[in-house]
């Protein structure tokens, strides 16, 4: 099986932290493009295509779709991978089953101009926060849209989650200094938050992630990550500003998975950050460039049910896939 260039074999077993402690993450492999689908040479079994189509394996025969902007995500029920990109003002869909598809159109008869957040919405939904168009958008889940909310009620929407048990769906308003709360009927229930450096505060809050209990909220320019509760009681301030390997200076993406950990992509710094439940900074991954474990402003950060950790490595086109390996 031949790698995608730039991807070698010894990449694969890049681990964090190094050998000789116990490695908790490892480099599972990369999400370009179209070439994640190519066929090399030879041909393979079913089984190894699963796996070329992850580590973006294979030749590039032709000008491919490739990621351009790469800037937040999600793993729906079915597998795929959806990645929003503002330089291609599209969607992309990592499909293991039927390959690359790219979606362009909103609704309304217009096309996205810079989708950021994405999310599962109800009965199979997907929504998209579109900070220029100012709404969310609602696609089904072949990517038609079928309307969209939040006119004149978000200024610039980017991060968005929904809460599956409670049908809320939390939309970060980076012009609006707050969160915005809307339900399954998409009329706004809750507003939380104003501009200000205090707890329950915001500054540009960015990316959004949701715990059983708890919003994670990026407050990009407090150089933050605040934890609320589900109803937007301050609970949690995770990191500081600061010079060093583990401060803040422009958090992005934040994620979370079934053990506690809050993920922080620290743009500035290029480093994906690990901390764990009580904002306890336990390792981090980067610095800058294009190896594995290096970064170029990364963006969102997202997971799924098989413990892995995707970021949107904005400016290397491309996204990065990390393996929990457990505590």
């Amino acid at each position: 099986m031949e790698m995608f260039p730039g991807t070698t074999a010894e990449d694969q077993r890049q681990v964090w932290p190094a050998l000789p402690q116990v490695p908790r993450y490892r480099y599972a492999g990369q999400l370009l493009g179209e070439v994640n689908f190519e066929r090399a040479p030879g041909s393979v079994s079913a089984g190894e295509r699963a796996l070329r189509w992850i580590v973006g394996a294979g030749k590039r025969a032709r000008e491919a779709q490739m990621l351009v902007r790469p800037q937040g995500g999600m793993v729906d029920t079915a597998g795929r991978i959806l990645v929003t990109d503002v330089g291609r003002q599209a969607v992309f869909v990592f499909d293991p089953a039927a390959g690359l598809s790219v979606w362009s159109q909103a609704d309304g008869g217009e096309d996205f101009i810079s989708p950021l957040g994405i999310a599962t919405g109800p009965s199979d939904e997907i929504y998209v926060a579109d900070s220029e168009l100012a709404r969310i958008v609602r696609l089904d889940a072949n990517g038609t849209p079928i309307g969209s909310f939040g006119q004149g009620i978000v200024q610039r929407p980017t991060g968005l989650v929904r809460d599956a048990g409670t049908g809320r769906t939390y939309v970060a308003d980076t012009a609006g200094h707050n969160i915005k709360v809307f339900d399954d009927s998409r009329t706004l229930v809750d507003t939380i938050g104003v501009r200000g450096v205090a707890p329950g505060q915001f500054n540009a809050p960015t990316f959004l992630a949701l715990t059983e209990n708890q919003v994670v909220v990026s407050d990009t320019l407090n150089a933050r990550v605040q934890v609320l509760s589900v109803q937007g009681e301050p609970q949690l301030v995770v990191g500081e500003r600061g010079l060093y390997v583990g401060n803040l200076i422009r958090p992005k993406g934040v994620a979370v998975d079934d053990d506690g950990h809050i993920y922080v992509a620290e743009s500035f710094y290029d480093h994906l950050l690990i901390f764990d439940a009580d904002g306890r900074l336990l390792l981090p991954i980067g610095g800058s460039g294009r190896l594995p474990g290096q970064f170029f402003l990364p963006g969102g950060i997202w997971t799924d049910a098989g413990n892995r950790i995707f970021v949107a490595d904005v400016f290397n086109s491309r996204v990065v896939i990390f393996q929990f390996l457990g505590d």
